[in-house]
């Protein structure tokens, strides 16, 4: 077994109008001695919008924004802009989040070339039903019928007089260009999915995304697998680049008696076919175990979406019961040694 340190909890809630119920799963980028932070924060009706914070080392604070650094703006976004997470591609972050309006949830793109100023790009994943998805998906084979399960709302169709889409959430950008193309991941539930082979982003089109959902089982990246991931599984924070190939930090789900409970978890992805897995851990990274993971707004939650290196140590912030801003470590080599042990 892996050892991790439970740093404990990093930020919480302050009285600060925007983010007054919580603050929860951050991005992170490191640049030299300094981490940014970009966080989902809360206000009172759940309404979110992206805090800001910067660390010296991994874990000191050094500023914190006393007003949020992105709010809003736009209606597919009326309800907030949640879980952020951040990579640096060339010279430009790409900041993803997930955008609700109380009906749908959507992967959204900003960038930023100094992360004072974000360009908003808009909704990058495709905007589609239940109906819609299951007639392409399922043209050409059998999916897993948890999409189903997950997906097609209680056969709602529409929802305060807006069409029910499938929620696309936790979109992650690959931090490099992979034979010259942008990667990113996204997930329908209850599997994590790749997208491949775009150059720019203005090639996600209504017809690149048939396509896509045409060949949709060749994309699924991770599925469940083990006993804490059987519910559905989810990206976490940005893929990191090893010898051995993507480390990828993601969150395992479980029902229990007392409901969900997300775990942190680990596998090893190819360095230039990562839709290839290489390796799982079998057990969970870390689970909650601290009062601070255990109550909170939502119950049984580590949910990781933000991870740096500092020497041979990786520091993975997440969200606590989704209410507070917490931080694990562990030995970057031995991690990546224990998965060798369990390759697929």
């Amino acid at each position: 077994m892996i050892k991790v340190i439970k740093e404990g909890i990093l930020l919480q809630k302050t009285n600060h109008a925007f983010e007054n119920e919580g603050v929860l799963n951050p991005a992170a980028i490191r640049e030299g001695n300094f981490v940014h932070l970009l966080y989902r924060a809360v206000r009172e009706g759940n309404h979110s919008s992206i805090g800001y914070c910067k660390l010296k080392g991994p874990l000191f604070i050094e500023t914190r924004n006393e007003e949020a650094l992105l709010s809003p703006e736009f209606d597919y976004e009326s309800q907030g802009i949640e879980d952020p997470r951040i990579v640096k591609i060339e010279d430009t972050y790409y900041l993803t989040f997930t955008a609700y309006d109380g009906v749908n949830a959507l992967g959204c793109l900003a960038t930023s070339k100094d992360l004072i100023h974000f360009e908003r790009e808009g909704i990058i994943v495709p905007q589609i039903t239940y109906e819609e998805f299951n007639a392409l998906a399922a043209s050409k084979g059998m999916i897993n019928d948890k999409y189903f399960r997950y997906n097609q709302h209680d056969r709602i169709p529409k929802k305060e007089g807006e069409t029910m889409l499938i929620w696309d959430k936790n979109l992650i950008f690959f931090p490099r260009k992979i034979n010259g193309k942008l990667l990113f991941l996204h997930r329908i539930r209850p599997e994590i999915q790749l997208v491949v082979a775009t150059e720019k982003l203005t090639d996600l089109t209504p017809q690149f995304w048939r396509e896509y959902f045409l060949h949709f089982n060749e994309y699924i990246v991770l599925q469940p697998k083990y006993k804490h991931e059987v519910s559905y599984i989810g990206g976490g924070c940005p893929p990191i680049e090893t010898a051995f190939g993507w480390l990828l930090i993601y969150h395992g789900v479980h029902d229990s008696l007392e409901g969900y409970v997300y775990a942190a978890c680990a596998a090893l992805l190819d360095l230039e076919n990562p839709q290839k897995e290489l390796a799982r851990l079998p057990y969970p990274l870390f689970v909650p175990e601290f009062h601070w993971e255990l109550k909170g707004e939502v119950n049984n939650v580590c949910f990781p979406t933000g991870a740096v290196v500092f020497e041979d140590t990786l520091y993975i912030y997440y969200g606590a019961a989704d209410e507070r801003i917490a931080c694990a470590s562990t030995s970057l080599s031995a991690l990546l040694a224990e998965l060798m042990l369990n390759k697929i």
